[in-house]
């Protein structure tokens, strides 16, 4: 089994990336989704959280209020850290499970929006990024619904590009168009992933 750590900042295009990889047979893991679910309604990670940060973050419906969570924990780097400790260890929990269940000779890619944080390089056979100039992520994180400000203010907690390219084996650069980044993992996959698998 190949197993790939795939990072890049928030507006990245780590997605794009993911799912290219995806088309090409890999098994993704996805932390994003693995943290939606841990925190679903019903689960233990949710009450968790409840109780750590009160009522006020759970929605009408009892499910997790995602932007009054955010409003909580995103200006303020204890209560993110507290955050962490809940949702990170039920996520690698998961994507462990997950990971176990893949093939013998799967090529398994960890979407992992914070490796480069959460000091896990080490774990993988080769660290692939995602990267793009910020005034490009800022632009895509509109076109989400963020405001420029909370774009940038989400952008500024993570890791810098310098961190990120700091671990990585592979830098994908995703400013240009989508056919240059396809073509870029279309690259990597036949250079560095087809060679892995025999």
């Amino acid at each position: 089994m190949l197993r790939i750590g795939l990072t890049g900042g928030i507006g990245s295009g780590k997605s794009t990336v993911s799912r290219l990889l995806a088309e090409r047979g890999a098994v993704i893991v996805d932390a994003d989704a693995i943290a939606r679910e841990v925190v679903g309604p019903g689960t233990p990670g949710l009450a968790a959280v409840a109780q750590a940060f009160g009522a006020a973050i759970l929605a009408a419906d009892g499910s997790l209020d995602r932007p009054a969570l955010a409003a909580v924990v995103f200006a303020d780097t204890e209560q993110r850290a507290k955050l962490d400790g809940i949702v990170h260890p039920l996520v690698r929990a998961r994507a462990t499970e997950l990971a176990a269940a893949a093939p013998p000779d799967a090529v398994l890619v960890n979407d992992v929006p914070l490796l480069a944080e959460t000091g896990q390089a080490s774990s993988y056979d080769l660290v692939v990024v995602v990267e793009a100039d910020v005034e490009t992520r800022v632009a895509r994180l509109v076109q989400r619904g963020l405001t420029a400000e909370d774009a940038r203010a989400r952008i500024a907690v993570q890791a810098t590009d310098e961190q990120r390219r700091a671990i990585a084996d592979v830098v994908l650069d995703n400013s240009g168009t989508p056919e240059q980044l396809a073509a870029q993992v279309e690259r990597f996959w036949a250079e560095r992933v087809a060679p892995a698998q025999g």
